[in-house]
């Protein structure tokens, strides 16, 4: 059984949509999305430097694009889609990009949102100088209550060893200078905000908002959430759960047990991939994965969907 996942914030690299471009129709489809979004795609993923495409008015739509471009080589139709992925789900933003491919929204409609919930987060990370880091290794009954100890949030538990904490620039110097029993190291990530925490409220609020403008459907193939792990058939859950997110921790973790209790055999992660793929590298053992970080991995991701596309009931 095939899972597809797709990426969150902090995967986006300078000039990583480069290799994309020369694939025949994506950079003209880029440019089309580029004029709905007012955001010119192209540039920012092959021109811009590190400091720009970390914005996160930037990122969030260049992250969707991306990966909708690269999971269209492989599934140019929802039928295809459908009949060959049996599990969806995507991580913080990634969700947006499942929300898409498993046709609870159009690929304009979630791109609109994307932007919309860009702009709305990066307001909301404007007010206060916030940011995150993710804890490699340590246990998690001892780094959750050390998190709570300095006021910092669990942004995003992934398992694997992993758990992000956002919260405060002088919260986040805190965890530098005492960082949990048994936890290797405190990595900052390049992001612009305490994303999946309170300080987020007020962009849960224009999201919202926002979504009373949109018309989902149910999803065409199973899609998981973000908020609890759960599988969601019906799609104003799918968006419900997708503006409330926006200020509540990600659990990856659950995400993955959901997989693994489905009877996943086979990851394939869209790009920018490589993220997913290392938790799922840990806390997946057995489940084959490739990971799109360029168009040379399309064919080992085709041999992948061959070997394992199963439909789901």
């Amino acid at each position: 059984m095939l899972v597809l996942v797709a990426p969150g914030q902090g995967a986006q690299t300078p000039g990583f949509l480069t290799p994309w471009l020369e694939l025949p129709g994506v950079e003209d489809q880029l440019r089309a999305w580029s004029t709905v979004l007012d955001l010119d795609l192209v540039h920012y993923g092959t021109k811009a430097d590190e400091d720009e495409i970390r914005d996160t008015a930037v990122a969030q739509p260049l992250l969707v694009a991306a990966a909708l471009v690269s999971a269209q080589q492989l599934f140019p139709t929802a039928e295809d889609f459908s009949a060959k992925v049996g599990v969806a789900a995507g991580h913080s933003v990634g969700e947006v990009t499942a929300a898409a491919l498993t046709g609870v929204l159009s690929t304009v409609d979630a791109l609109r949102l994307v932007r919309k919930r860009g702009l709305a987060m990066a307001e909301a990370a404007a007010v206060t100088e916030t940011g995150m880091a993710a804890l490699l290794g340590g246990d998690q009954d001892v780094v959750l209550p050390h998190l709570e100890k300095l006021g910092l949030t669990p942004a995003n538990v992934n398992g694997a060893g992993q758990i992000v904490a956002a919260g405060t620039a002088e919260q986040l110097a805190a965890l530098a200078a005492d960082k949990p029993e048994g936890t290797r190291k405190v990595v900052p990530l390049k992001v612009a905000g305490a994303f999946h925490t309170r300080h987020m409220a007020p962009a849960v609020d224009a999201l919202a908002s926002a979504a009373t403008q949109l018309v989902p459907a149910d999803p065409h193939t199973r899609y998981v959430s973000n908020k609890d792990g759960q599988l969601v058939a019906d799609g104003k859950d799918v968006i419900d759960r997708l503006v409330g997110q926006v200020a509540s921790p990600v659990r990856w973790d659950l995400c993955m047990e959901t997989f693994s209790a489905l009877g996943a055999t086979a990851l394939i992660e869209v790009a920018p991939g490589g993220a997913l793929t290392g938790l799922a590298k840990r806390a997946l053992p057995g489940v084959q994965h490739v990971a799109l970080k360029k168009p040379d991995h399309l064919e080992a991701a085709r041999t992948l969907i061959a070997e394992h596309a199963v439909p789901a009931e």
